[in-house]
């Protein structure tokens, strides 16, 4: 209890407590390139079964080399349950909603709904009676997503026409089972390492996908594709998959779960910068003014869990 407790509060050392920021922030930045990316391949160039079994089998096999290195521990057998339902939230709920949703939505209503993410893992840690409900962290909550919102508004909005219902509602379902996953795996976090967890939850997945995913991927033609495609699938495969899950679940094992997903509102925010720097979007003065919120929600959430508590 006294580790836990150390966790929650933040530890003394300002490098303990700067890297899980560094963390959260890295690779909230690395998964902001997935929206323009999964767009670019779904449906178009391969079918979002056939991508998201060669996510889940590249992360495992990432997942393999820190217990090659004897990083990876025993797990308790009655903490398996736990991490099969990790990895099934994680993997293939979270992973093959998302995709399956944006080969059927349009980019901007997937990061809309997306955005909702910090208030449902808020809802669940009240509920879960491991975060307090405060003014200043709905204050913040609010600042935030209507920063992040309006920026994600400002942007291109010729894919809009490509959204359905169905593609919004399967985002609902990656957003939620991140939300469950956030708030109900730090347990597991706090007990094993990020290697062990990170083993268990890609493993699992991947056994449960990939019997669905290569009888798609034997009758699939690449003689379609453009360098475009091949470069997205290997920044996909070898960038976004084991690297920010790593980064996610350790910053996760050291910060409160609100606290790591607030961080989410970064996301349109370095999308658009990445646009820009690829001369396919502008930086006008309106999405600077709605970064700066992003960022003042942000700062105010932080804030919130730094303030001393009230004397009694």
């Amino acid at each position: 209890m006294k580790n836990i407790s150390r966790l929650n509060n933040g530890p003394s050392h300002p490098r303990a407590t700067l890297w899980p920021y560094i963390a959260i922030l890295t690779c909230n930045l690395l998964w902001a390139t997935d929206y323009p990316l999964y767009h670019i391949l779904l449906p178009h160039y391969m079918p979002p079964i056939v991508l998201l079994s060669a996510a889940l089998l590249a992360t495992a096999l990432l997942a393999l080399i820190p217990a090659f290195m004897g990083r990876v521990g025993r797990v308790e057998g009655k903490d398996i349950p736990t991490l099969i339902v990790a990895g099934l939230l994680l993997g293939v709920i979270h992973k093959g909603a998302l995709m399956m949703g944006l080969a059927r939505t349009s980019p901007i209503d997937g990061s809309i709904i997306n955005a909702a993410g910090p208030l449902v893992v808020l809802i669940l840690s009240v509920a879960r009676g491991s975060d307090r409900l405060t003014p200043i962290r709905i204050l913040g909550l609010l600042v935030g997503l209507s920063g992040a919102v309006a920026v994600i508004l400002m942007g291109d909005h010729s894919s809009r026409a490509t959204s359905t219902i169905e593609g919004d509602l399967l985002i609902v379902c990656a957003v939620a089972a991140t939300a469950l996953y956030t708030v109900f795996l730090k347990g597991m976090l706090t007990k094993y390492n990020v290697a062990t967890v990170l083993l268990w939850v890609y493993a699992t997945s991947a056994i449960v996908i990939l019997p669905f995913g290569i009888s798609r991927a034997v009758e699939f033609d690449f003689s379609t594709w453009d360098h475009r495609a091949t470069l997205s699938l290997v920044v996909i495969l070898c960038l976004l998959t084991y690297l920010p899950n790593g980064l996610y679940n350790y910053a996760l094992s050291h910060i409160e779960p609100f606290r790591t997903s607030i961080f989410s509102y970064l996301q349109p925010v370095a999308a658009i910068a990445l646009s820009a720097a690829l001369r396919l979007d502008t930086i006008t003065p309106p999405i600077l003014l709605f970064t700066l919120l992003v960022f003042v929600g942000i700062g105010i959430v932080l804030w919130s869990y730094h303030r001393p508590p009230k004397a009694k």
